[in-house]
């Protein structure tokens, strides 16, 4: 496996692990655990018509997570977790069933939180700060190698930026359909 990134693992375990972090990191994990608050945040916006572009674009990037991270990319790649190479660590949180790479939490909560800054900058930047803090949360619980998380990352915003694109192209063919009807 790669040893560096395990080095960096145990060094963030070495160094800030104490009793605020452990209690607070799998909280703030939990978040994001199968995308529920960022699917129910999407949905929410969705109910408004002022928001419901960026509710959508929201669902878009999420569904793109799941397909193409969490169905095809774990399965792909089938990377076991860092408490399985090291099974000396005290976990803090259920281990999981899935593979590892790349990060689910972490690509739902940027791609979401993308869809969401192209849209609405303010609310976005706070959303962005969660999913930084989600993702760090996936490497201080021991569950993601440190490339798992940027590519969670990475992919996330991708998406959150495909999932902006598409509902534009999906908004402009529907009101080009509303204006032939009329």
């Amino acid at each position: 496996m790669n040893a560096w990134e395990l080095t960096i693992l145990h060094w963030l375990r070495e160094h800030l692990q104490c009793s605020v972090l452990d209690t607070v990191m799998p909280l703030i994990s939990a978040l994001a655990d199968g995308g529920i608050m960022w699917i129910l945040l999407a949905v929410g916006l969705l109910c408004f018509a002022r928001t419901r572009r960026a509710g959508l674009s929201m669902g878009i990037a999420l569904l793109l997570g799941v397909i193409i991270g969490n169905l095809v990319l774990k399965n792909l790649v089938g990377r076991v977790r860092p408490y399985d190479v090291d099974p000396s660590v005290m976990l803090l949180v259920d281990r999981l069933t899935d593979f590892a790479f790349p990060s689910g939490h972490t690509l739902a909560s940027f791609g979401a939180a993308t869809a969401l800054t192209v849209r609405y900058r303010r609310a976005g930047a706070a959303a962005l700060v969660l999913a930084g803090l989600i993702a760090f949360s996936r490497l201080y619980l021991f569950v993601h190698y440190p490339t798992d998380v940027l590519a969670g990352a990475l992919l996330g915003v991708g998406f959150g930026f495909l999932g902006c694109y598409f509902t534009d192209a999906l908004w402009k063919k529907f009101e080009l359909c509303k204006k032939i009807k009329k």
